[in-house]
């Protein structure tokens, strides 16, 4: 069990602020909410965002996630109940360690407090990053061409990197993916909600979940984006035999869906 843990980096600007402690952070904008209590799983979970005052002045925005038993359950796990919190955390150092773009961790912990487990993550506020969907989802004549095309290709590259590690987000839509602008036609993507992310040994069984749930949502896209991305996620230029086998694999799971509607 992950009981504690606090980023190097993080420790002298938590004990700054006096937040270097499960109490402090449980009990910080406790009713000021950026997302609601989520009541499930015979449990609550919820986020505040809140700013924190770094050594040189400036400050910093972070969220901090705080959940009540919450609680997820697996073969390894069964007889031990593990809030949420502590597999998406699990999900985010690994995800760092081995070099696909994610949240930056600062805290996380968990305690038993009156019998209810209580857990919560801290991470920092990915500040200048916007949904992927906010971007693409616009009509194309809104968006200048060479910029929707980098959007596209640096997110297509970020999946593959993910793949290429053997990971599988498992719940990936546009609105988990976050995109950055920089100079010229610098673009950073990051990936979010890494609750359901597991690693799974079967690259092809990988890449069909997660690009099937992608194309779901992608109802914005024109086919161009769609054979672009495609063709990035691939590193081709043009798609080759087994593209085409993979690519058939998720359009056939897509008009299946629709069926079932």
């Amino acid at each position: 069990m992950l009981k504690e843990y606090i980023d190097d980096a993080w420790l002298p600007i938590l004990r700054h602020n006096h937040l270097d402690s499960f109490d402090a952070l449980w009990e910080l904008d406790k009713d000021n909410w950026f997302e609601p209590p989520n009541y499930r799983r015979g449990g609550w979970s919820g986020v505040v965002r809140t700013s924190i005052a770094l050594p040189d002045g400036q400050m910093a925005w972070v969220f901090v996630k705080r959940q009540e038993n919450h609680f997820f359950r697996s073969w390894r796990n069964f007889f031990r109940p593990t809030a949420t919190f502590e597999r998406e955390f699990r999900n985010i150092l690994n995800f760092r360690k081995l070099g696909v773009p994610t949240l930056e961790p600062v805290y996380y912990c968990q305690k038993t407090v009156d019998g209810k487990v209580r857990a919560i993550v801290v991470t920092r506020e990915l500040t200048g990053y916007r949904p992927f969907d906010a971007e693409c989802y616009r009509p194309i004549k809104q968006v200048d061409k060479g910029r929707r095309r980098q959007l596209v290709t640096t997110v297509a590259r970020t999946l593959r990197g993910m793949h290429d590690a053997r990971l599988q987000h498992n719940c990936l839509y546009l609105k988990h993916i976050f995109v950055k602008e920089g100079p010229g036609d610098a673009v950073d993507a990051r990936l979010i909600d890494l609750e359901k992310a597991k690693w799974r040994p079967i690259r092809s069984i990988i890449t069909t979940r997660d690009l099937y749930s992608l194309s779901r949502g992608a109802d914005g896209w024109s086919r161009t984006d769609r054979l672009r991305f495609f063709l990035a996620y691939r590193d081709e230029a043009r798609l080759g035999v087994e593209s085409k086998k993979l690519l058939r694999a998720i359009v056939r799971r897509l008009i299946a869906k629709k069926r079932s509607f």
